[in-house]
């Protein structure tokens, strides 16, 4: 068992006991920055989808004697769930135990996430609020349930029980946090980053329910002291449950929403990733600690754009990916460096191109919903020829780049031997960027047989006539025979990452029809 003390003098104390608390983050897409972003020189384009992440916490209720227990639930999977009791010594120290009942339902009971989140929590709790707050917010015991929006989850197997076409609009038929019929460990994922979604939801719910932050304290503002510190807990959780300190955009994405990235420095965290826990957490930790010096610059997709998200057969193992595309790096130093620059420098001008084009909407609406109007009718091989106003040729460029980037990165699978475009990959989203309307498309993050991305030109209500570039992208999904695409339901969030939700409409959520609680 680990433990931490209180520096507060342990005294009864009157308080008032909290509510439930409901909070959720968003998944999250890499467009541009896949390997490139676990350099601190480079940048990546981070899109936040509306597919989150939703924590629900309240004080037990089924009727069993508390004795600061904490029951974490996962019901969209079979036997998912975790039992925890916390702690508290005489002294002023909190720790944290693993039920016997864990152990005892075998391997996959374990978790190290939950566990990790709740733990480290604690600690930072018992430093912020004390000894006797702390017991008194946990003496009833708490309830702890997570559940993640269906595009975290292929939903194939859903859409064949039901004799459901493998369609967007079939989506919508699927019940909300839909049971997968399976364990967390054999549930395939769609690479928008679960685990980050699920950490950045988790700690933070924890950290309001604790009242070690406010809600008040999670603003939009990017410079917020209060997301900072999400940020950093968050951080330091799923790099210690990960084993290492990865690069971050997927916890800074879920925390602050779509943005240009660039890593902090790993060195940030290395006090913290050994199992000896120093005696202080916050000062690592705190929103104000200036060694945390990642990039974060606000972005957001250009006006009358939609981002389709495809799962794409059986997914990647990434961690296996990076490493063997970091060890190609170290074999040959200065063709990858060559490489890593000429890509970093196209992703750069890629979310210039995308910045552009929305300074240029700002400027003249009306100009750019014509130009788009028209591109929505021509695929974008001819845009670059069919007019010279700048909107046209703004989207001629930004669909340059995409290519660009692709042949950059099928050239980085080719040097190392990772699949980061394999050639069924390519040539599906060949077929989708020959389509009216296609801005560009490509594999996010680490690439391989996970997902496509594709965006796509809507035309202004104005125009309601115009082709839709997302009914003919669909169609070429439908139809395609060399691989199983299965589209997604989300798209670009404009949230700007982690918020607190209204804990009883969660909790109606979770009472619909078709949500089977296990």
């Amino acid at each position: 068992m680990s433990s931490r003390s209180s520096t507060s003098n342990p005294e009864p104390v009157v308080v008032e006991r909290a509510g439930p608390t409901a909070v959720s983050a968003p998944g999250k897409v890499l467009l541009a920055g896949g390997y490139l972003v676990l350099d601190p020189k480079y940048s990546g384009i981070v899109v936040s989808t509306s597919a989150r992440f939703y924590t629900f916490i309240r004080e037990r209720i089924d009727g069993q004697p508390a004795g600061q227990k904490i029951v974490v639930k996962s019901p969209q999977f079979l036997r998912a769930s975790w039992s925890y009791q916390v702690v508290f010594t005489k002294n002023g120290t909190v720790g944290l135990v693993p039920s016997v009942e864990n152990s005892l339902l075998g391997s996959e009971r374990k978790n190290k996430f939950v566990q990790l989140a709740l733990e480290r929590v604690l600690f930072l709790a018992i430093e912020k609020v004390g000894y006797q707050l702390l017991k008194v917010a946990t003496d009833q015991g708490l309830e702890i349930i997570i559940v993640g929006d269906n595009d975290f989850y292929s939903q194939r197997n859903q859409l064949s029980e039901r004799g459901l076409p493998n369609v967007i609009s079939s989506l919508a038929q699927i019940p909300q946090f839909a049971y997968t019929d399976c364990s967390l460990a054999d549930v395939h994922k769609t690479g928008l980053g679960s685990s980050a979604a699920l950490i950045t939801s988790l700690v933070t719910g924890l950290l309001v329910h604790f009242k070690v932050i406010g809600a008040a304290d999670l603003t939009d503002d990017p410079k917020s002291v209060g997301k900072a510190f999400v940020h950093n807990v968050a951080q330091y959780v799923h790099c210690l449950a990960q084993g290492k300190v990865g690069s971050g955009f997927d916890v800074s994405s879920a925390t602050f929403g779509s943005q240009l990235y660039t890593r902090f420095a790993p060195e940030v965290l290395q006090p913290l990733m050994g199992e000896q826990v120093p005696t202080k957490l916050q000062p690592f930790l705190i929103g104000t600690n200036a060694s945390w010096n990642q990039r974060i610059q606000p972005f957001k997709l250009p006006p009358q754009t939609s981002l389709m998200l495809a799962d794409v057969d059986a997914g990647t193992d990434t961690p296996a990916a990076v490493g063997r595309v970091l060890s190609w790096k170290k074999s040959d130093p200065q063709k990858a460096s060559e490489l890593w620059t000429q890509l970093g420098a196209t992703n750069d001008q890629l979310a210039a191109a995308l910045s552009n084009l929305t300074a240029l909407h700002t400027k003249n609406p009306a100009a750019y919903a014509a130009a788009v109007d028209r591109l929505c009718g021509q695929p974008p091989k001819q845009w670059a020829a069919s007019s010279k106003d700048e909107v046209t040729q703004a989207f001629a460029l930004a669909n340059k780049l995409t290519e660009v980037i692709r042949g950059y990165m099928r050239e980085m699978g080719r040097l190392s031997q990772v699949p980061i475009e394999p050639a069924e990959q390519t040539r599906l989203l060949d077929a989708c960027l020959a389509q009216n309307g296609v801005v560009g498309g490509g594999v996010p993050g680490a690439g391989g047989y996970d997902a496509i991305w594709i965006l796509t030109l809507t035309a202004s209500k104005a125009n309601a006539a115009a082709p839709s570039s997302m009914s003919e992208v669909e169609s070429v999904w439908t139809g395609w025979k060399e691989m199983n695409v299965s589209p997604l339901s989300c798209g670009e969030s404009m949230e700007r990452g982690v918020r607190v939700e209204n804990p009883e409409t969660v909790l109606e959520w979770l009472k619909k029809p078709g949500y089977v609680q296990h």
